[in-house]
């Protein structure tokens, strides 16, 4: 598929499918709408009539053109109220259309949507995260596809000539999302900790970064007892993957990104129970999914910021080897933690990387994860936590949220509640009391940094999407991916 940002006006544009943005409350037709809609002989008028069209977002009504129109059908989507019209507006308002064009059959597709605050550029990758996102399709696993009718081939964005970097920029990313979305969604006989280890590699040789794979022999040298005790089930070997881009000359930052990545849970020897949903937890490696996600895509933006992008990979299995309610794990850093809960895993994972990533000397870490059921209870499955001590941090993140279109919500670390996870006979336990469980878990994990501006998502309802929800079909989100890379872009 072609996306290309075009100056031809509306009023010439031929090809299948022709889509119009319309505000809520805002219907009428004046200027070149009102000349279109005599051309296509009283269509888009007589179609806000009688099918009631308010403009709503989300909304879309579609019509065929009789006569020897050049264009074939016509879109009228919602985007909503104008005070309201925000970038991830636009880009799921053009989600909205890339579904109705493929639903109708069209290969060529032309866009004419509002520029967002006047910046064209953004109103061009925002237009094609949008179709590229919602258009994505996962046909790896079946023996045929289910569509089999005609794709959209191309896309035109008018109104935007000249904005090629913008779309190149937004397919870069993209191609990062869809990376990571292709893990998460892909079965954990496939997706396992040599694979993601070969995955990294790939990246590391397409895209020119630096690789460092840590085998367990390694890791068992540098003392991450936290991570190997994990592992220590799987007849899988576990694999800690670090990814480096360096850009020419001296760097404007340095940061450093972790994923978490258990390539499946059974939960341990607390084994995950009936209507547990274990057999959704290949999705369990959803945050080492973005930042391999990530890597691809600053791989190819090449921006003037070292970036270290950082997974400690494993399955947490069930044998005779597995570590048991009340084993005592020392992570890297000498802290102990008593195991009173192996479900509890991946912030056991977490710790060592955490405190491997501080050794590098970078100005900022950030974790994501899929970590805890509380914060799903919390925050639903569209929004993520964010938790961090620091306040500069947190703003960036914020920031690019908002620009991302993924949602994040700033949480609470009440260190009081960290009382909870004391033990007896150790530093730590790895589990506190069920109330605030996703805050007791970001408590832990920020016991394995010291000083370095840190962040911890807790992404555990986002990674996946049980219906269509904006851009993202039913399946892999590849959340957090856009989000890590507008941060890392924002100084850039």
């Amino acid at each position: 598929m072609e996306i290309r940002a075009i100056n031809t006006p509306l009023l010439e544009w031929t090809g299948d499918c022709l889509a119009i943005g319309l505000f809520e409350d805002a219907v009428e037709l004046t200027g070149d709408l009102a000349t279109l809609d005599e051309k296509f002989a009283g269509i888009l008028k007589e179609l806000i009539t009688e099918e009631e069209f308010k403009g709503k977002a989300g909304s879309s009504i579609v019509s065929r053109l009789g006569g020897n129109s050049p264009v074939r059908k016509v879109i009228l989507v919602g985007l909503g109220k104008k005070e309201a019209w925000k970038l991830d507006t636009l880009r799921r308002s053009t989600a909205v259309v890339a579904r109705a064009g493929k639903k109708q059959k069209s290969k060529t597709l032309g866009i004419s949507l509002p520029i967002w605050n006047d910046d064209l550029a953004k109103t061009a990758q925002a237009m094609t995260e949008g179709v590229q996102l919602a258009l994505y399709q996962d046909n790896r696993f079946k023996s045929e596809p289910e569509d089999k009718g005609p794709q959209v081939e191309q896309v035109d964005l008018l109104g935007l000539d000249g904005q090629e970097f913008a779309i190149n920029r937004a397919n870069q990313i993209c191609s990062g999302v869809i990376l990571a979305r292709q893990l998460v969604a892909a079965p954990p006989n496939s997706v396992t900790p040599i694979t993601m280890a070969e995955t990294a590699e790939a990246i590391a040789t397409e895209h020119g970064l630096q690789l460092e794979i840590l085998e367990r022999e390694d890791c068992e040298k540098l003392g991450m007892g936290a991570f190997l005790g994990v592992a220590q089930a799987s007849d899988l070997p576990p694999k800690f993957i670090h990814l480096t881009y360096k850009p020419e000359g001296t760097p404007k930052r340095k940061l450093a990104i972790i994923g978490k990545g258990l390539t499946f849970d059974s939960g341990g020897l607390n084994i995950k129970g009936a209507g547990s949903g274990i057999e959704t937890m290949k999705v369990d490696m959803g945050g080492a999914a973005a930042t391999l996600g990530a890597a691809k895509a600053i791989g190819q933006l090449q921006p003037d910021v070292e970036v270290h992008f950082i997974s400690a990979v494993t399955e947490n299995m069930i044998s005779g080897h597995a570590m048991r309610p009340g084993d005592i794990l020392t992570a890297s850093n000498g802290k102990t933690i008593e195991v009173n809960n192996t479900d509890a895993e991946g912030r056991l994972t977490l710790a060592d990387a955490l405190v491997y990533t501080e050794k590098l000397g970078v100005d900022a870490i950030v974790d994501l994860a899929t970590l805890t059921g509380a914060c799903v209870v919390a925050l639903g499955d569209d929004i993520a936590g964010l938790f961090s001590p620091d306040d500069a941090l947190s703003a960036q993140l914020e920031k690019a949220s908002e620009t991302s279109g993924e949602k994040i919500w700033r949480m609470p670390m009440e260190e009081k509640y960290f009382e909870g996870m004391k033990s007896g006979i150790a530093d730590m336990k790895n589990t506190g009391p069920r109330s605030g469980g996703s805050i007791t878990a970001s408590l832990f994990l920020k016991q394995f940094v010291k000083e370095t501006p840190w962040a911890h998502l807790d992404i555990a309802g986002t990674v996946w999407a049980d219906k269509e929800n904006g851009y993202n079909s039913p399946g892999a989100t590849g959340f957090g991916v856009r989000t890590l890379v507008d941060w890392v872009l924002s100084d850039a």
